[in-house]
């Protein structure tokens, strides 16, 4: 199935070696895009491997450009990025370990290094005579709703939402669109990394009072696809008038405020 905006194009995917980066950069690649993997040194799995894929720590910005110079000699101009890496550390926000350096490196200052480098690059393709790009960054519904918990993971999300959002309003002038996903509890290793249990999923949709957790509407926990979907619509033409925008896809988790 031909994708108008996506087939056809280079696209890169981070945090590609499972969870929703995999997921998109299967769905991405099913509809006839060129899709580059990355991911974590140490992390990868049989998605990585498919197609070009490179190992990069996206906290360090030289290896950030040298990881999209190696990229795009491969594939060609990346056209559209879905940057979908992260990390999620939970605990108190009055603790004072190492949780919070962790989020904002690869959260916050790695949403900066990927997508600010790509900004660069996509404006520079523009003005060469290309099609303009597309930037989509995968944050969290914890950006905007407070989590018990999740002080270190919410705060370096809300820092890459607003960050990319800005970043948008710079790229518009050149046509190049910059739009946000913000999942909800998704059936992930992420997610699941958080259960004591083999299977949580009942209590996560019914939802905590005492931990002042809504559940999900919908009944359901997302699966992967479910994220992957949203992404593809952002990425195609379809949504060629929406920019700045920060789509919860959370099953009404967040009554989305």
């Amino acid at each position: 199935m031909a994708v108008e905006g996506v087939t056809g194009r280079s696209v890169l995917v981070t945090g590609a070696a499972g969870g929703i980066g995999a997921a998109v950069a299967r769905l991405l690649e099913s509809v006839g895009a060129t899709v580059a993997r990355w991911d974590l040194a140490g992390e990868a799995d049989a998605d990585l491997h498919a197609g070009e894929a490179l190992a990069v720590d996206v906290t360090d910005i030289d290896a950030v450009v040298a990881a999209y110079d190696a990229t795009e000699a491969a594939v060609g101009p990346i056209a559209i990025l879905v940057h979908a890496a992260g990390v999620l550390r939970t605990g108190s926000g009055m603790d004072l370990g190492d949780d919070w350096d962790a989020c904002m490196a690869v959260n916050a200052t790695g949403t900066r290094n990927v997508a600010g480098e790509a900004a660069r690059r996509l404006i520079a393709a523009v003005r060469a005579g290309a099609q303009p790009g597309v930037i989509v960054g995968v944050s969290s519904n914890a950006a905007a709703t407070p989590r018990t918990s999740m002080a270190a993971y919410g705060a370096s999300k809300a820092a890459a939402t607003a960050y990319l959002r800005s970043l948008g309003l710079e790229l518009a002038p050149h046509g190049i669109r910059c739009n946000v996903v913000s999942p909800g509890s998704t059936d992930t290793p992420m997610l699941r990394g958080m259960w004591s249990g083999d299977d949580e999923s009942p209590a996560v949709i019914a939802g905590d009072a005492a931990s002042f957790r809504l559940g999900i509407p919908l009944g359901r926990i997302a699966r992967p696809e479910d994220i992957a979907q949203t992404v593809l619509f952002l990425c195609s033409d379809a949504a060629r008038h929406v920019t700045l925008h920060d789509l919860r896809v959370d099953g009404g988790a967040t009554l989305d405020m």
